[in-house]
């Protein structure tokens, strides 16, 4: 099993002048826990999680050391440190090197990299550019699809099932695709993510359903309890 059979795609970027509030605005409203940062060339030079935002002088989270510790730690971390705390933009606070992985890389080789490198994603890249991300949830879910005894790991057919619902989906106000990951299996679609109302839940199910060459589909939907 690859990235591409369990990544999330489309991805959310966002530009190296974007504003710190922005980013924080999107990672509430997307629900998601971190996004890649690009260039003007739309290639991933950053990116910028939870964790890069969790202590900020806006929240009076900023470090504070002992005087004796910060002598100890250097004036470059120390400036490093400050320009996390109070830097404006995605420059300024996001995590770099990029730790990337391609579609083809191997998700035994993705869950290594997670472990060796201490992250929680990684976005996949094509000539440079975010095409997706993968997260330790999506290898979960690349878990249970073991489980369930596919022996159709990378088969084309379950590539192209998977495309073309992501093709139907995209651009239908009424989903949101960072909240939704598919995974498909010897034609059986798996449907994991949030949804908003029982329309939303069916409606995922009927475009599922409705692509050629998908045996059954199976869901793992959970129901967003703060939107009535």
């Amino acid at each position: 099993m690859q990235a591409k059979d369990v990544m999330t795609s489309p991805v959310i970027t966002v530009a190296l002048d974007t504003p710190v509030p922005d980013i924080a605005e999107l990672l509430l409203t997307h629900r998601i826990s971190g996004l890649p940062v690009v260039d003007q060339d739309g290639r991933a030079v950053g990116i910028i999680s939870e964790g890069d935002l969790l202590r900020r002088v806006e929240t009076g989270t900023d470090r504070l050391r002992a005087r004796w510790l910060e002598m100890l730690v250097g004036r470059n971390v120390q400036a490093a440190d400050f320009l996390k705390t109070h830097g404006r933009c995605a420059r300024d606070v996001m995590s770099r090197p990029v730790q990337a992985v391609s579609p083809d890389t191997e998700i035994a080789e993705i869950a290594d990299l997670m472990e060796d490198k201490r992250i929680k994603r990684a976005p996949v890249l094509v000539d440079g550019r975010p095409v997706g991300i993968i997260s330790r949830a999506n290898l979960l879910h690349g878990l249970l699809r073991n489980r369930r005894g596919g022996t159709g790991f990378g088969a084309s057919g379950d590539e192209a099932i998977r495309a073309a619902l992501l093709e139907a989906l995209e651009g239908q106000s009424w989903v949101d695709l960072d909240r939704i990951n598919i995974v498909v299996n010897d034609g059986v679609v798996q449907l994991w993510g949030m949804v908003d109302s029982e329309e939303q839940r069916r409606a995922l199910h009927t475009a599922a359903s409705g692509v050629s060459g998908v045996k059954r589909v199976e869901e793992h939907l959970n129901r967003n309890r703060f939107v009535g």
